[in-house]
């Protein structure tokens, strides 16, 4: 039995550790969940493991806004205090408060 949490939160802001992008947690898999062909295209170098949690991210780089799946591994807390300027934020979350955004959805 999988006993690991979610080290972030939904609503919580974080950025990539490698690449500069940012982006609120909107999901999260326990473990991998994806298509083997998503994973085959990361390097073999660079593939994270896949018993870990994968976050479901609304991101944001200095050229585009889109959604990123990135293994906990990749991710680190977003501590700059800004918000996300991601267009789709306000049809799940609140306003930016404290850090994070507050859920505005029910969940199952």
């Amino acid at each position: 039995m999988l006993k690991k949490r979610a080290k972030y939160h939904l609503g919580q802001v974080v950025r990539h550790r490698k690449h500069p992008f940012r982006g609120v947690v909107f999901d999260v898999d326990a473990i991998f969940s994806n298509t083997q062909d998503w994973y085959d295209a990361i390097p073999e170098e660079s593939r994270p493991a896949k018993d870990q949690p994968f976050y479901h991210l609304l991101a944001e780089n200095d050229q585009s806004y889109y959604v990123a799946y990135v293994s906990e591994q990749n991710l680190v807390p977003d501590d700059t205090g800004e918000p996300v300027d991601h267009p789709d934020l306000s049809e799940l979350f609140g306003d930016f408060q404290d850090g994070f955004y507050p859920l505005q959805v029910q969940l199952n």
